[in-house]
This record gives C-alpha cells, structure tokens and sequence, in this order.
C-alpha cells in the first residue's frame, strides 16, 4: 500500500496534485485545504495518502497532514459516502469546524456542503458524534507506533478515539513493552471509568 509520497509538485488540478516521484507522475487526489496549503509547482512536496482499491480503478488520494487524512479514512467509513464525498467535505469545511460540526450536531452546516443533504448530514453525525476529537485532545495523539496501533485496537473494538487516547495518556511509558500488554492495560484503565 502507498502510505505518502515525496516529490516535485508538477502540477495542481482543480481537485488533484500531480506529484513527480523518481520519474513517475502519480495524480493524488485531495482537498482545497490541501491544495492551497501543500506548496507551489515545481516545489519538493510530500503528502499522506490512502489507495482507494475497487475492482476496476485505484485511485489514491493524499493531504498535507495526517490529521486531514484520518479523517478523510473515518468520513469514508460512514455508510453511504466515499471517497469524493469525503474529500468535498474536507473542502469545504476545514478539520476544527467539521469536528466541532459533528460533535455539535450541526446539520445546517454539514448540509452546505454539495453532495450532502441534511439525510446525510444526520447519518454523519449519528455515525461520527464522539468519535472525532478536537484539536489538541488530552494526552494528544498517540506518540509512538505502538500508541497508535493501542487506539486503532481500542477503535476496532468500539471505543471512540476521545476514550482511547485518554486511556492511553494512562499508561505507563514503558519501552520495549508489547502492543498486546498495552491493548489489555488500556482496556483495564477504560473499565475504571
């Protein structure tokens, strides 16, 4: 799987960044938050992506952070939007006023956005209300990869990512210990709540 690419932005598209990686041009599709943040043509830029994989076309699609691109990866998991659903969301409502949107039930908001009638605005919400975290949550984003596969495990198992980072910023920081040990301590510190 492509998880980021580093090149020479070649070109922007209206909804697309054309990347230069070693000779090969790859076309990424993304936000205009991305677009008017990511730099000018001809610079060295890198983005996050997801290849999106149907059984006829692999598209994939990159941000400037990594903040854009989990959301992006949590919008298309709700039923009924995909993946340029998703990245016309992000364009048209950047990542503290979506969260705040959802976490807020604000429909009349989320329905600005083309594509997404206040159906589907109240799918978002009931789908997403507590599982997106403001910016600077308690105990911030997971510090290390062991971290981040502690919340993912946490997510799978239905935990919202508000409660899994602060059962996270509980444990003790112990290196070497194994994810598995980290999962079960954490979902000790959640029964304690």
């Amino acid at each position: 799987m492509i998880a980021g690419l580093r090149g020479r932005l070649e070109s922007k598209l209206s909804d697309a960044l054309l990347i230069d990686v070693g000779g090969v041009i790859y076309r990424v599709y993304t936000s205009a938050a991305t677009l008017d943040d990511i730099g000018g043509v001809g610079e060295e830029v890198r983005v996050v992506t997801h290849l999106f994989v149907r059984e006829d076309q692999l598209t994939l699609y990159g941000f400037a952070t990594a903040d854009e691109l989990r959301l992006f990866e949590t919008l298309i998991g709700v039923t009924g939007v995909g993946p340029r659903l998703a990245t016309a969301i992000l364009s048209h409502v950047r990542l503290d006023r979506l969260t705040a949107a959802i976490n807020g039930e604000d429909t009349s908001l989320l329905a600005t956005v083309p594509g997404v009638g206040k159906k589907t605005a109240a799918r978002l919400i009931l789908e997403l209300r507590g599982k997106l975290v403001p910016a600077g949550p308690i105990g911030g984003p997971p510090a290390t990869p062991e971290d981040r596969e502690v919340l993912d495990a946490l997510r799978s198992l239905g935990y919202t990512t508000a409660e899994a980072q602060t059962a996270i910023a509980r444990l003790p920081k112990e290196s070497g210990q194994p994810v598995e040990e980290r999962v079960v301590a954490a979902l000790r510190e959640l029964s304690e709540v």
